[in-house]
């Protein structure tokens, strides 16, 4: 994976700043709250003169976290028209900051996206993303892993004990996932909780920072992890999802599930190193890490890499 040749945002412009710069609520009575909730960027509610919007302001130094804002531009501005996420309605350029409608509803939590009703939900908000416009460029996971180690072995940023012994594995995974492979379709590929909404009729999906075409059982197998499906909940999101359950397909998910973990590992490494956000970024690493080498030492990783490969 080529670095991204985007320049770095060294400083975030404040929130009065970017009041002052956008054009929609020129002339209006505006105030901005913060909204809770972001590991990245900055997010804001807008109300001017009773109309709301969100604004985001990335975080500084997120090319090291492989975010391309072009790519994540042009990407939500093209799920916006499939319905399920948020119109794209104003943006500065020179400081990437993204003005987005606001969705009324509940931000989801892994709780409420577990019981058994709302897995229907998950797959045919992801069904009408994944129908919608491809996206500007790919997303996969193996060359994210090699991008984040570069960016470690760089800065010198330390990464979980025994990440670097799984090469061998990592390596069976892709083989085993490039053996029968699915065609690619527009993702989010960093589908944790708090990136649905639910608005009482469909759940929203928000946040493209890191979307891109991709294989769809990452995005089942992303979602599934994040959101701490069990055997039988990631049954029926396959299901839901597929029309079908086949070991084939869970065997596809479940691996990809498995490289969620070891990717957002090396994120949450990275971003002990570089973020501001008061949170424990390397105490997330470390329990991602253990779960994921959990997996390796299962015999069920073997089943997945033969049942995957013979499809």
């Amino acid at each position: 994976m080529s670095r991204v040749q985007e320049a770095s945002i060294r400083r975030r412009p404040s929130i009065e700043e970017v009041l002052e710069r956008v054009s929609l609520w020129r002339g209006r009575a505006v105030r901005a709250r913060p909204l809770s909730g972001g590991l990245t960027n900055a997010n804001f509610l807008v109300e001017a003169d009773g109309d709301r919007y969100v604004v985001r302001i990335p975080g500084a130094d997120t090319e090291l976290l492989a975010v391309d804002r072009r790519n994540e531009r042009h990407n939500a501005e093209a799920a916006a028209t499939t319905g399920v996420s948020p119109r794209v309605l104003a943006y500065l350029d020179d400081v990437c900051v993204m003005v987005l409608e606001y969705i009324e509803g509940e931000t989801m939590s892994g709780e409420r996206l577990r019981d058994p009703a709302n897995i229907p939900r998950i797959a045919a908000s992801l069904r009408r993303l994944h129908a919608g416009p491809r996206f500007l460029k790919d997303f996969d996971m193996f060359r994210t892993v090699e991008y984040y180690l570069g960016i470690c072995d760089e800065r010198g940023i330390r990464i979980p004990e025994g990440y670097r012994e799984r090469e061998g594995d990592l390596r069976a995974v892709e083989r085993a996932l490039s053996a029968r492979p699915l065609p690619t379709v527009p993702c989010h590929n960093d589908l944790l909780a708090e990136n649905y909404i639910d608005d009482g009729s469909q759940l929203w999906i928000v946040d493209f920072e890191y979307s891109g075409n991709n294989d769809p059982c990452f995005e089942l197998g992303d979602t599934a992890q994040e959101c701490g499906f069990d055997d039988d909940q990631r049954e029926a999101l396959c299901a839901a999802y597929f029309g079908e359950a086949t070991p084939a397909l869970l065997a596809r998910m479940n691996l990809q599930a498995l490289m969620a973990d070891v990717g957002w590992t090396l994120w949450a490494a990275i971003q002990e190193a570089i973020s501001d956000i008061e949170y424990d970024f390397w105490g997330w690493a470390v329990e991602r890490w253990e779960r994921a080498e959990s997996i390796f030492s299962s015999q069920r990783f073997e089943r997945w890499l033969a049942v995957a490969a013979d499809g």
